[in-house]
């Protein structure tokens, strides 16, 4: 789908991260989900069919993959690929997101979300990477910004590095927040700067979560999604909705579930209201030379 296309992608709303632990209490609350983000891999090859049919009957679903690893040097897995578009087309997914990282490389699984040398060529050779998923798909692509821990060699900032990508590819950018914050408390950077230097309206989706507060390790704060999203993450999202409209944006919580399943409608409740009055003074200020929502 070409790049001037993604305003024409549905409205979504507010969605939450699908988790096997809330599941009856998500099935319950559907009347206040708009929509769920789904792991893509759990369900590759017919893994949990039933589980996904299940879903499918309440909620609009959005396939959200860990292991496409599109920043490796190794061309991309077509039989991976092509197990992640039968699970779009079961759903009749809207998009499919991956992440912005490579998790394998010459046969070694890494376990983690890796960043990737941020150089022209790879930029260039990830882009190709996305316009092929994108063609295979047959469905609009989004890539993810990650957390990392060590500055990457190669003369691009991270937010170039995502412009220089978004730049040679249609892609859609899948903007977690959490992320942003995290990063730019371990590496010294304003997130506001980061988000003005980064292509906004190319977003498609927002990824809000949270740290469970402890000590730093090694001096970094390490990226859990492990608790409720912070005052900081809230300020950056209302930022971001009163410079473009976004179609959807999501919570994740992947541990440390609370007792009480109305935390986490509290806070979709929350994000809401955060959207309306971000675009509310997006749209009273739209025009205006400079507009600070910090």
């Amino acid at each position: 789908m070409p790049r001037n296309s993604l305003p024409d992608l549905p409205e979504l709303g507010v969605g939450l991260g699908y988790r096997s632990a809330l599941h009856d209490d998500t099935l319950a609350a559907r009347a206040r989900i708009d929509w769920l983000e789904i792991v893509t891999d759990r369900f590759l090859r017919g893994r949990d069919a039933e589980l996904l049919l299940e879903l499918r009957r309440s909620f609009t679903l959005v396939p959200h993959g860990v292991e496409l690893s599109i920043g490796s040097d190794a061309p991309l897995d077509q039989a991976y690929l092509d197990a992640v578009a039968a699970v779009a087309d079961a759903v009749d997914a809207p998009w499919v997101s991956d992440h912005l990282a490579f998790t394998r490389e010459r046969g070694v699984d890494l376990l983690t979300l890796a960043p990737v040398l941020r150089t022209e060529e790879k930029a260039a050779a990830v882009a190709a990477k996305a316009r092929a998923v994108e063609d295979r798909l047959g469905r609009p692509f989004l890539l993810e910004n990650i957390t990392y821990y060590m500055e990457m060699p190669g003369g691009l900032s991270e937010a170039e590095f995502i412009t220089t990508v978004l730049e040679r590819c249609d892609s859609g950018l899948l903007l977690d927040l959490n992320n942003v914050a995290t990063n730019a408390v371990n590496h010294h950077f304003d997130p506001y700067a980061f988000l003005d230097a980064i292509p906004l309206d190319r977003v498609v989706q927002v990824h809000l979560a949270g740290n469970v507060p402890e000590e730093p390790s090694g001096g970094l704060v390490v990226d859990r999604h492990d608790g409720p999203v912070s005052e900081d993450v809230f300020a950056l999202l209302e930022y971001v909705a009163a410079r473009v409209h976004l179609k959807a944006v999501s919570i994740e919580r992947d541990q440390h579930f609370p007792d009480d399943f109305g935390e986490l409608l509290d806070e979709l409740t929350r994000t809401r209201s955060a959207l309306a009055a971000s675009q509310s003074i997006g749209h009273v200020t739209a025009g205006a030379l400079t507009v600070d929502a910090r």
